[in-house]
């Protein structure tokens, strides 16, 4: 009944944004592309400069979807069901790349874009945008975790699981700070995103990408699942981190109530606010590692993709060109702070004055991690995150669970996906 009631709704949507385009300008070859409400805000003053520059020509209508991740993709899906999409191009995750690929949804855009000028991006923001050796998305945004911490009350960041664990402790035990580090517990993808920098910092990794084998009951994933949940126990976390998104954390550390952050790096504009009690005593680095191990940081970007259903192919390849163009992205940075994805830009005097953290949000993209490249990612990451906020909740354990019988079962059921789908990655 929920599935179709969410299609229903979608549909009205749909509809309501099929009239929004046709009733666009005559003359104008119509555009329209999708996107999440906060990126479509974000994107609204690029919008007018488009139609001003191509008017008579193109009309761009950039249609304001819902806020979360889910939703946005609920309603892209409902529209590619139906045959006859109202939409050009879609904004889309970085993990939602593969499954619309495979589905057929989506036209290659090697046509237009030159694989070369892939080598003028910064790291981070080439990944994630291929699928069977063909180009589909175009990165809008470079968007990577990142550990914030609180240069007022400590005089370097923590550089290891250990140290962070340590310092976080000692600050609440002092009672210098309410709580020592926040981040994203709640049952959905920011805990993966989470989970995955941590796997990596102990060495581990989620789904080995040569061999196709999941490998969440080695010994790497145990100590990470384990660390997480000591940082509950021993109190470097609070409990409130098992209800927590990035906007929780977000307002946490923003009010001076936490020590260290994870978070993306739009956090940062938000900190510099004048309401923000820690404006000023900020620094970003990169996760913890063990010392043996590099650090990592997650991918988390959005890029546009052209839909193969579209009747205005070479004018929606103008609009995603002009919306990823360098004055584009200097003037979202400019005004919301979205992270570039231009390598040049981020030792562009300009930008640095504006955001002295830009260097480090670079070395942090030359630290990329991928989550598993599958078009059945999200069920693999639904078994993940259950099995974690469950173990973080302290739920599991009173059944006398242990993390070793925890991650064992969480690899099984990843595994039985992936035969029962016969998917690869």
């Amino acid at each position: 009944m929920k599935l179709f009631v969410q299609f229903f709704s979608g549909l009205i949507f749909l509809l309501i944004c099929a009239g929004v385009v046709r009733s666009g300008a005559s003359q104008a070859e119509p555009v329209s592309i999708l996107m999440p409400a906060p990126y479509a805000d974000a994107n609204a003053g690029l919008v007018k400069a488009f139609n001003r520059e191509y008017r008579g020509k193109i009309h761009l209508n950039v249609i304001r979807g819902p806020l979360e991740t889910e939703s946005i993709s609920d309603l892209a899906i409902s529209s590619l069901l139906l045959g006859d999409t109202a939409f050009d191009a879609l904004l889309i995750d970085v993990t939602w790349l593969p499954k619309y690929a495979a589905s057929g949804w989506l036209e290659p855009l090697d046509p237009w874009f030159d694989e070369t000028s892939l080598d003028g991006l910064v790291l981070g923001a080439q990944l994630g945008n291929h699928y069977d050796n063909h180009l589909y998305r175009w990165p809008l945004v470079a968007d990577i975790g990142l550990l914030y911490w609180r240069t007022d009350l400590m005089q370097e960041p923590p550089a290891t699981p250990q140290d962070l664990s340590d310092m976080a402790i000692d600050l609440v035990k002092s009672k210098r700070v309410a709580n020592g580090f926040v981040w994203q517990g709640r049952q959905y993808e920011g805990l993966s995103c989470n989970f995955v920098e941590i796997l990596h910092a102990f060495g581990g990794i989620w789904i080995n990408p040569t061999t196709g084998q999941v490998e969440l009951n080695k010994p790497s994933a145990t100590r990470a699942a384990q660390w997480m949940r000591t940082l509950i126990s021993d109190g470097a976390s609070p409990k409130a981190v098992t209800n927590q998104s990035e906007s929780e954390s977000l307002q946490a550390f923003k009010y001076g109530d936490a020590a260290l952050m994870r978070n993306w790096p739009y956090a940062w504009a938000e900190l510099q606010k004048p309401e923000s009690k820690v404006r000023g005593k900020v620094g970003v680095t990169l996760m913890v590692a063990e010392p043996d191990h590099d650090p990592a940081a997650t991918i988390g970007s959005w890029g546009l993709s052209l839909l193969k259903q579209s009747r205005h192919r070479e004018a929606t390849v103008k609009a995603i060109r002009f919306l990823t163009s360098e004055t584009a992205q200097r003037q979202r940075f400019r005004d919301q702070g979205y992270t570039p994805t231009e390598l040049s830009l981020f030792s562009d005097p300009e930008l640095v004055a504006m955001s002295p953290v830009l260097p480090e949000i670079a070395k942090a993209l030359r630290y990329s991690v991928q989550r598993p490249s599958s078009p059945i990612y999200a069920q693999l990451s639904d078994v993940l995150q259950r099995q974690l906020n469950g173990l973080l909740t302290i739920r599991m354990v009173k059944a006398k669970d242990s993390v070793e019988r925890i991650m064992e079962r969480t690899y099984r059921k990843s595994e039985l996906i992936l035969k029962a789908t016969g998917a690869k990655l």
